[in-house]
């Protein structure tokens, strides 16, 4: 039997389609963008020069287009406590915002969510060491809005970092600090963000959300040792907020592995072992 078509269903369906499109316009990515690249010869500066406060995760000059994540959110309200924690609800639950701050959307790399602050101009920007092949970015706004892009980069030189770890959490107004010490004693933290071995930490985040990134493209073998520390809160002694910690190995690779954790920190002071393991 042939059947009419659905008027009323589909006068509901295409505005949704329509505000949904619409909405992913509102995000625009400066870099990356869709497609292929070659990134030979770029220069990556994975870690930056921080001025304490450091009031957000910002790109340093000069960084090449390889090495970053920018663009605009063109329609970005300022912030109160609800759109903080609806943005970052996908990363970490129950985020707590600070009004006139911006806000805080979701940034995800590769299938790792963590909060990314957005400047009141709508502007957003943070360094990033992508692996060569293929990679996936996605924004995702407290208002419903999102926007992912994929691309793949051909230069077959490009440093892979093997092991990638990265810290975020749900609150702002908060420090916690990422600590990795690898098998040969080196120990990675914001009092000492490049070793010896090779391993980095990209940025030292003092007000927020993070996220903090330490990545290594050679990892002695033996165990791994992931800390956090909660360092302090303007939110008072007592201001829980928890931590996710992303453990990645071997990305863009047919043997990549993801886990995530993720940690209640009680009380300023506290230092919580996350995860233990060893690379081969």
């Amino acid at each position: 039997m042939h059947r009419k078509p659905n008027l009323v269903l589909a006068s509901l369906i295409l505005p949704l389609l329509a505000t949904a499109a619409h909405a992913g316009d509102a995000i625009e990515f400066t870099t990356p963008r869709n497609g292929w690249r070659n990134a030979a010869g770029d220069t990556a500066a994975y870690t930056q020069e921080v001025h304490y406060p450091a009031v957000s995760v910002s790109t340093p000059a000069g960084q090449p287009a390889s090495a970053m994540i920018a663009g605009r959110i063109r329609t970005s309200p300022k912030a109160d406590a609800g759109d903080a924690g609806d943005a970052a609800s996908a990363a970490a639950p129950a985020a707590r915002g600070r009004r006139g701050a911006g806000q805080v959307a979701t940034l995800v790399v590769n299938g790792v969510a963590m909060p990314q602050r957005v400047e009141e101009d709508g502007s957003f920007s943070r360094p990033y060491a992508f692996s060569g092949g293929s990679n996936s970015v996605e924004m995702r706004t407290a208002q419903g809005a999102g926007k992912r892009v994929q691309f793949y980069d051909g230069y077959q030189g490009r440093t892979r970092p093997r092991l990638r770890v990265v810290l975020s959490w749900d609150s702002d107004a908060t420090d916690l600090d990422l600590h990795v010490v690898a098998p040969d004693g080196q120990h990675i933290f914001y009092a000492n963000r490049v070793a010896g071995n090779g391993g980095a930490l990209d940025v030292d985040v003092t007000t927020g959300y993070g996220p903090e990134i330490y990545s290594i493209a050679a990892p002695p073998p033996g165990t791994y040792l992931v800390y956090v520390n909660y360092y302090g809160s303007g939110a008072g002694p007592e201001a829980i907020t928890v931590a996710q910690v992303a453990v990645i190995t071997d990305e863009n690779t047919p043997n990549e592995k993801q886990q995530v954790f993720r940690v209640p920190m009680r009380k300023p002071g506290e230092l919580t072992l996350i995860k233990s393991f060893v690379m081969k």
